[in-house]
């Protein structure tokens, strides 16, 4: 399926600027492997210059850059994971089998991990399949250009689906190599004070789906309190930041420890109440509801769906300043944002979910060309 290629840069103008859930005393957590960075990561800041890599995307929702070369997107009402070529155009690298989608269900986050010598390793996804969440991985095979991906198997089933909406479905690898995952409320609210659940949390396992050594509760979780957290991230120090969909009044980015109790159901936003950490920082959710979060440099990137643009904070190793909005109502709705080559942000939108208004050519990956603040 071939599609629209690169297009010419667009120069664009900068805008102005102990409560339930306690882990045990005994628990102990191994630390981050992070390597200490040559010297401090610069501040970072879009240069107004925007290109679409590729259009035609449908529902798109997490973006795969693969070490070895190859960008692959999986697509949420599809069930497609695509390559996405150097020259714009799409090719399916497989159909996730028994993805049921529906409202906000479907084919969710990507991440990858490395293979021994001679193989390229596995994908893994995170599906709403019939009656759970599952996490799954795949073989991947060929060069890019050609990728493709064996059957799925089953890394950890089991997950709370929500009747329709927060699924969570984030996935990454931490710079300790274990495989966290955002896992929502389901609509449920309570669960997420349960460390028995699953719902409303971020988990931590091995890449077979096992509890992770160290983790606080003994369990696959890492941290409790969540509504519908999204977007992972870790700065240049090792810590891991998220971004985490509100009700009705704020949506948060929280910067995440082990065994911490991030409020949901009982605070919303920054609430000061004893045992439950705040957010660092707020949105009211009309002006957010951040999906997507990538760290370039120190900054980071949240790409924010009901409010249309991209959030900017920095510095995220010392304590972020209040947000910057780039490109409010540009490109619509924002779904997902990592972190390119040689200085750039790539971002997706999400116009063709059912939930925005698309252009023509949506939906669309973006190269948000980036410069050190200053």
């Amino acid at each position: 399926m071939a599609l629209a290629g690169c297009s010419a840069p667009v120069e664009r103008t900068a805008p102005p600027s102990r409560p339930p859930g306690t882990p045990s005393a005994s628990a102990t957590v191994t630390p981050s492997a992070t390597p200490t960075p040559a010297g401090p990561p610069a501040v970072m800041v879009p240069t107004g210059v925007v290109e679409t890599m590729a259009s035609g995307l449908q529902a798109p929702w997490s973006i795969l850059r693969l070490p070895g070369g190859g960008t692959l997107v999986s697509e949420r009402d599809t069930a497609r994971i695509v390559e996405v070529n150097a020259d714009g155009s799409l090719r399916v690298a497989i159909t996730v089998p028994d993805v049921v989608t529906g409202a906000e269900g479907g084919l969710l986050g990507l991440a990858h991990l490395p293979g021994g010598a001679g193989t390229l390793g596995h994908v893994y996804a995170y599906l709403t399949a019939a009656s759970e969440n599952r996490i799954v991985r795949m073989p991947l095979t060929g060069a890019p250009g050609s990728l493709s991906l064996g059957a799925p198997e089953t890394v950890l089933g089991g997950i709370p689906r929500g009747a329709s909406n927060h699924q969570g479905g984030r996935l990454a690898f931490g710079p300790d190599g274990y495989l966290y995952a955002t896992v929502g409320d389901g609509g449920l609210r309570d669960p997420a004070q349960d460390p028995g659940s699953l719902a409303g949390k971020i988990l931590r396992m091995t890449p077979d789906g096992q509890p992770a050594p160290g983790n606080p509760f003994d369990s696959l979780v890492y941290s409790i309190g969540h509504r519908n957290p999204q977007g992972l991230a870790w700065d240049a120090t090792g810590a891991m930041w998220a971004a985490e969909f509100g009700q009705n009044t704020w949506d948060e980015l929280n910067r995440i420890t082990p065994g911490a109790n991030y409020g949901w159901p009982v605070v919303e936003g920054v609430g000061g109440v004893a045992g439950y950490v705040d957010p660092v920082l707020q949105w009211p959710t009309s002006e957010a509801s951040p999906s997507g979060l990538a760290i370039a440099g120190d900054t980071l990137f949240l790409a924010a769906l009901r409010g249309e643009r991209l959030l900017a904070a920095a510095p995220a190793s010392t304590g972020v300043a209040p947000p910057t909005s780039w490109f409010v109502g540009e490109f619509g709705r924002l779904r997902d944002a990592a972190p390119g080559p040689d200085g750039e942000l790539w971002v997706l939108t999400n116009n063709t979910d059912g939930r925005g208004s698309p252009s023509e050519g949506d939906d669309r990956l973006l190269r948000v060309r980036l410069a050190p603040a200053g």
